[in-house]
């Protein structure tokens, strides 16, 4: 049984009613939620998967000086980590946790498609930078590093910055993907995996997203990012965003219906 399904059986008007409600449209934030329940699960959210990415790298090298098996259970932690937190608090916010995320539903909006309207992006894009901080200062003390201390962890190289665009584009083109053929219900298990393989097949180890990239800059460990590199990589992954969006829109285009054939 679904969350939305009711226990008992409701009479005959109320499922009438029930059924002639309004649905949301795939990809659109969920209807008559508080905004301010949204934001606070953007900021939990956010918080939450920055604490597995950077909480994870630093068990990692504690328990091995492997690199690619500290990259292998960075990797592992965060793809649990990110299918959990979307199935839990996709409900409510949507589950972006990403700025480049927001954005995009944002154009689609516009565009005359279903997101976030401009307080809404407003309120959003903050709240994840601030979750994205406060997370990365939450591992760092959870593991009893310094709470904030500026990584110097350079990643300014011109193929690492290629590969944010990659990974922000397919993730861009998964997202909208999924909404474009009504299956954002597999979500969950689709966006992990996703960036669960961009760890693994982008140079940059597919950071995708803005805030995570603000956040991470906070902490010397093995997930952090110098805050020199991090503009670098949030102008690419916004890049990414455009390539994603452009993806979309051809792939998935929608063909002419009968009602839009000329008449002859």
């Amino acid at each position: 049984m679904s969350v939305t399904e009711p226990v008992g059986t409701a009479p005959a008007a109320e499922t009438v009613i029930a059924a002639d409600a309004p649905q949301p449209a795939p990809g659109a934030t969920p209807p008559r939620t508080p905004l301010i329940a949204r934001a606070a699960a953007e900021i939990v959210g956010t918080a939450a998967l920055v604490a597995i990415v950077v909480g994870s790298g630093i068990q990692a090298t504690k328990l091995t000086q492997d690199v690619a098996l500290q990259l292998l259970a960075n990797s592992t932690a965060t793809v649990f980590g990110l299918g959990v937190l979307i199935a839990l608090l996709g409900p409510v916010s949507g589950a972006h946790f990403n700025p480049a995320v927001t954005l995009a539903e944002w154009w689609t909006a516009r565009r005359g498609g279903a997101g976030v309207n401009v307080r809404e992006l407003a309120v959003y894009v903050p709240s994840q930078i601030v979750g994205a901080i406060a997370g990365a200062i939450l591992a760092d003390a959870m593991f009893g590093e310094p709470l904030v201390k500026w990584s110097t962890h350079d990643r300014s190289a011109g193929n690492l910055l290629l590969g944010e665009v990659v990974a922000t584009a397919g993730l861009i083109l998964l997202i909208f993907g999924l909404a474009r053929t009504d299956r954002l219900r597999f979500a969950p298990v689709a966006v992990a995996s996703y960036i669960g393989a961009a760890y693994w097949f982008t140079s940059s180890t597919s950071f995708a997203n803005p805030a995570v990239t603000i956040g991470r800059a906070f902490t010397d460990t093995f997930a952090g990012i110098a805050p020199s590199s991090v503009a670098g990589f949030i102008g690419m992954q916004l890049v990414g965003v455009v390539v994603g969006l452009a993806l979309v829109a051809v792939i998935f285009m929608r063909g002419k219906t009968e009602q839009d054939q000329p008449a002859a």
